[in-house]
């Protein structure tokens, strides 16, 4: 084992189940796993999936939270627990190849421009999913609200037109597969811990472009993914966390008018369209749900307003 890793891997860690497991037995057979530290944030698990983890080349530190702090702080809290100059923030419903972790590491040292890069995920069915997005706009994120991108009106938010084959430049990866440089890390002031969960990649990968720096996907890394290994068993949150956090990135990157906008297209186009396709699914349940997501949300709304009178 070497004395200090080259990277940090850190996984947040939420009622993963089994998941989390074998997301750790993939990390055991990467190369060099010697040299990655692994750190495990969990944020109050009831499942015991943070239980008897398994040993790994190099001793896990599992950090335990008493209450769920949220996905931002809880990548903060881990990043604070090693010193790598190289941090992956992956999720736990995700399996790296062998070679992944040295591939995206190379592609983000070796060129002092790039700051953070993503790998190809592959879902369980063995196809590339279109996970890189573009940076979001002020209008681009209304329109979609509006679901004008369905119409064709308004560009979707992630690159769906390219195959994700080839490595380039793209606004934001996705946060299940995010490597960063440490130092850069720390002069961003990590993740914004206003979002909670959802848009808190997207926000990071926006400053870090503002600060000068590439964000890229690198196709040769490759990571499978099951999407929303976690957050599925919580519908009704996972939409309001959703709703909440595009209303607060709208607001610290396009402003207060942006926001109200958002806020508007929450409750006017987004919920009104969840709740039509849940009724046509004949699904009570489902349709539950979304009502439930926004009444958390109007909740919400006098909590929200420091938070974007703050900005950045």
């Amino acid at each position: 084992m070497t004395d200090r890793a080259v990277l940090d891997v850190v996984i947040v860690n939420w009622n993963g189940g089994a998941l989390l497991r074998t997301c750790l037995a993939s990390l055991a057979t990467v190369q060099h796993a010697a040299s990655v530290q692994v750190i495990v944030v969990d944020n109050a698990s009831q499942d015991g999936s943070a239980d008897d983890l398994p040993a790994l080349p190099r001793p896990l530190r599992l950090i335990r939270n008493s209450e769920n702090h949220g996905f931002g702080r809880a990548c903060d809290q881990g990043a604070a627990a090693g010193e790598a100059p190289a941090i992956l923030f992956l999720n736990p419903d995700t399996q790296v190849a062998p070679d992944a972790l040295r591939v995206a590491r190379d592609a983000l040292m070796d060129d002092p421009r790039t700051g953070i890069v993503g790998a190809r995920l592959v879902d369980p069915d063995g196809r590339t999913a279109r996970s890189c997005a573009r940076a979001p706009t002020g209008l681009g994120l209304l329109g979609r609200a509006l679901a004008l991108d369905r119409l064709g009106l308004v560009r979707p938010h992630f690159l769906l037109e390219w195959d994700h084959a080839d490595d380039r430049a793209v606004g934001q990866v996705m946060g299940a597969f995010l490597m960063i440089r440490r130092d850069l890390f720390a002069a961003l002031d990590g993740f914004d811990p206003r979002f909670f969960v959802y848009w808190e990649d997207a926000d990071l990968c926006t400053r870090a472009r503002a600060a000068g720096f590439a964000v890229r996907h690198v196709a040769g890394a490759v990571a499978h993914h099951v999407g929303q290994g976690t957050t599925r068993q919580a519908r009704a949150r996972r939409l309001f966390y959703f709703l909440r956090s595009q209303i607060l990135y709208a607001g610290k990157h396009h402003g207060r008018a942006a926001a109200l906008a958002l806020t508007a297209a929450s409750f006017c186009a987004q919920v009104p369209l969840r709740l039509a396709l849940a009724l046509a699914r004949r699904s009570p349940q489902e349709a539950a749900e979304v009502l439930r997501a926004a009444g958390l949300l109007a909740a919400a709304l006098p909590s929200l307003a420091p938070k974007l009178l703050r900005g950045r």
